[in-house]
């Protein structure tokens, strides 16, 4: 370590024992406890906070697809230049990285994801969804701009970092794999851990849930063309009916879960697509049926895609019909389970009870969910964690995916310095004693 390098750990060392927190203070001032309290506090000031319900109004209102983030890449990117934060652009086709910090290792990055969903948007406010067919109905909006807030934070107190954080906003988490594409164009080479949150109304405003391990299941996706003979609706006798052997095929599809995978071995088969037929009177010469499976093992995701396309063409044989099966794989990537490091979940576990209280951390339970934070993990140690936003004064709030989604702002400072908070002190407890990055097979 040279003279420069060492006399700045010194000095970190020091400021522990000194300074009153302001803008300009340091966050080290009272010991590592009180970095993540001092942050919050920080994004809580009026000016900080309004300007970013702004940055997530400006996002809601014009949502982008998964690869065409191109509006929200270019609000990403001059916010980042009027911080003075380096970044690299494109990556993984709309993406953002960008880079705060000593520009040297050690390197810890922090993930947002930027894409919206293709849905209409219910909810009438002032700053509803422009774009018609398209809405923010998961909270991207809300990640993006907490990620904006954490690199503001980080930028306002450079100088106590200990390595360099990377600032990673990814396009296209809603089946397209970006974070796949992020890992595939190497730009997270040396990290030694990644950061991932998303915002729920199923916890109250100020708790935090996460858990060790198994997280998040693997997903897949499935699209079936059933082929028969159409025909008069009156003659069915002169048909071959696939609307009758596709829904015999998705009864036997339920069968796989229920009669074939071990209870204790949560899986999922869900059939949420089907479309065949115009008209009352014509049974239709094709139906198209298609959905989701999910597992936590790879062993039982496997076997689930290997017995749905069984079921599905020999299903259809047995009513005289023909089936292809298309596993979209090109498109809508496989997800791997998401499995939280033992290491950084106890850290987190650390830093959001230096925040919020160890009172507001909540143990959760595995989700069937899934998310493509799953293709960092496989590379690195990685956590991703779930922020409350649900405000208990209010009804509750809609579930994702719902047209009816709506964000509790309230929430965006605390997923700004919870991200900041876990990138400096994690670059600082590598300095004194380095969390385990040990890889925990699911």
């Amino acid at each position: 370590m040279s003279f420069c390098k060492w006399f700045s750990f010194l000095l970190i060392i020091h400021l522990l024992n000194s300074s009153q927190l302001s803008s300009s203070s340091s966050l080290t001032s009272n010991g590592f406890s009180q970095i993540p309290p001092k942050f919050l506090a920080l994004a809580k000031r009026n000016d900080f906070y309004d300007w970013m319900v702004g940055i997530r109004r400006r996002i809601h209102e014009n949502p982008e697809l998964g690869y065409e983030e191109v509006e929200t890449s270019r609000l990403v990117r001059t916010e980042l230049e009027k911080m003075g934060v380096s970044y690299k652009y494109p990556v993984a086709v709309t993406g953002v990285v960008g880079y705060v910090g000593t520009g040297q290792a050690p390197f810890v990055a922090l993930r947002a994801d930027m894409d919206a969903l293709s849905m209409q948007e219910m909810v009438e406010w002032e700053h509803k969804s422009k774009i018609p067919g398209k809405m923010h109905a998961c909270g991207h909006d809300a990640h993006t701009t907490m990620l904006l807030g954490a690199a503001k934070l980080l930028k306002e107190h450079q100088e106590e970092l200990q390595g360099t954080v990377i600032l990673v906003f990814q396009p296209a988490e809603e089946g397209g794999g970006g974070a796949k594409k992020i890992v595939e164009a190497g730009m997270l080479e040396d990290v030694s851990a990644i950061f991932g949150l998303h915002v729920t109304n199923q916890l109250g405003l100020g708790l935090v849930s996460s858990r060790e391990g198994p997280l998040l299941a693997g997903s897949g996706f499935f699209e079936a063309k059933i082929s028969g003979k159409g025909g008069h609706a009156a003659l069915p006798q002169h048909a071959i009916d696939p609307l009758l052997a596709a829904s015999n095929i998705i009864i036997s599809l339920q069968h796989l879960v229920s009669r074939e995978a071990d209870p204790l071995d949560s899986q999922v088969v869900t059939v949420a697509k089907f479309e065949g037929g115009g008209a009352f009177n014509v049974i239709p010469d094709s139906v198209t049926i298609g959905g989701t499976f999910r597992a936590f093992s790879a062993k039982s995701f496997t076997q689930l895609k290997k017995r749905i396309e069984q079921v599905i063409t020999r299903q259809a044989s047995v009513h005289m019909c023909n089936a292809t099966v298309d596993f979209l794989q090109e498109q809508k990537p496989f997800f791997p389970p998401t499995v939280n490091d033992k290491g950084l979940h106890m850290f987190f576990k650390n830093v959001s009870g230096d925040m919020l209280g160890t009172k507001n951390y909540l143990e959760m339970q595995p989700l069937m969910g899934s998310e493509d934070f799953s293709f960092y993990q496989e590379s690195m140690p990685g956590h991703f964690s779930f922020v409350g936003m649900q405000n208990e004064a209010h009804s509750p709030m809609a579930s994702p995916h719902s047209p009816y989604f709506e964000v509790n702002e309230e929430v965006l400072p605390y997923g700004a310095s919870l991200h900041a908070s876990m990138a400096t002190r994690y670059l600082l407890d590598l300095k004194t004693s380095s969390p385990s990055n040990s890889r925990d097979e699911l």
